[in-house]
């Protein structure tokens, strides 16, 4: 029976890379809007579609991580506790 490689094994070409991350929240935001849009057109070839997903998903975890850093650097402006917005 042959043998299946653990995932310890594999080569690091089996997993695709996801490319390099924006710039920039802004960056990113578009670019993962763009490629919401084509994933849910229904459009793309098999072949491209879990490449998009992984992209996505990458650029994901990128917003949220930026997203986290701003809330955080908040927080601390505010010494731990943000102050509600009144019109003056």
């Amino acid at each position: 029976m042959p043998k299946v490689p653990s995932p310890s094994t594999t080569s690091p070409a089996a997993t695709p890379d996801t490319g390099p991350l924006p710039a920039s929240y802004e960056a990113g935001l578009q670019e993962l809007e763009q490629l919401v849009a084509e994933l849910e057109s229904g459009q793309l070839p098999l072949d491209q579609l879990l490449g998009s997903y992984q992209r996505g998903a990458a650029l994901l975890g990128f917003c949220r991580d930026k997203l986290q850093a701003v809330e955080d650097q908040i927080k601390v402006l505010d010494a731990g506790s943000l102050k509600p917005w009144t019109a003056e």
